[in-house]
């Protein structure tokens, strides 16, 4: 599922903006079912500029309600009617997503804490100061055995101990949830860590749910800004 507003605040419009011949939202479509890893692919939006954009491309789409909080709610309401076991969000603003991502982030559900893992992410680590200071950017710290702890806008965490070694790593936006939990999730109310931070899974933190994060090299561009979008088109053409 390929969650896709039009009226994104950051960066409106984004999901239709020319990405070398062809919208964002239809260069991510087309990289994730090029993964091969999915019984059906589809995006999920309240526009229907982005719905007739996607049908007319060959691709499958669903319409939403308008007033989702969020894009994993707007998933929620899609996957109620659909057969099916596990439930894979891909932003729309992620076009280079991979095989390479997706694969692991399925795999931790056969792993042997599988049936502690209600939700599972992934997570690159940052390179540059700029990076990590870039609010744009989601930061994740996890736990020995990489579960999330938190995760902030913010640098995250702050280095007091500058001789520490320390990654710091950004949240990619890419979920593998059961079906029941995202079901689960958009029947819980937001708590204020999720409304002030603006990251929809702090709310399966705030109560008490558990994240597994996969660690992944792939440091490929997702588009939150125009000059994302500009670094992205350059990618492309190199």
């Amino acid at each position: 599922m390929i969650p896709a507003r039009y009226a994104a605040s950051r960066f409106p419009g984004k999901m239709m903006k020319d990405l070398a011949g062809k919208p964002v939202i239809i260069r991510t479509y087309e990289s994730t079912v090029a993964t091969q890893l999915f019984d059906a692919v589809y995006v999920v939006t309240d526009s229907s500029v982005i719905y007739d954009a996607v049908i007319e491309a060959g691709g499958k789409a669903l319409m939403s309600r308008d007033d989702h909080e969020c894009g994993s709610d707007r998933i929620a309401e899609a996957v109620a009617a659909i057969d099916c076991d596990i439930v894979v969000n891909v932003q729309g603003d992620e076009p280079f997503t991979t095989r390479e991502d997706l694969a692991p982030v399925l795999q931790v559900f056969y792993g042997d804490d599988a049936s502690q893992i209600d939700l599972a992410s992934v997570m690159t680590p940052l390179e540059t100061e700029e990076e990590i200071q870039n609010p744009n950017n989601v930061k994740v710290i996890v736990d020995a055995m990489d579960y999330a702890l938190y995760f902030s806008r913010s640098p995250l965490p702050y280095v007091r101990d500058p001789e520490v070694p320390l990654t710091v790593y950004k949240h990619k936006g890419i979920y593998a949830f059961r079906k029941q939990a995202i079901i689960d999730f958009s029947l819980l109310k937001m708590r204020a860590l999720e409304a002030a931070e603006k990251i929809e899974c702090i709310r399966f933190l705030e109560y008490g749910k558990k994240i597994k994060m996969v660690r992944s090299h792939n440091t490929a561009i997702g588009i939150d800004t125009p000059e994302d979008l500009e670094k992205a088109r350059q990618h492309i053409v190199k």
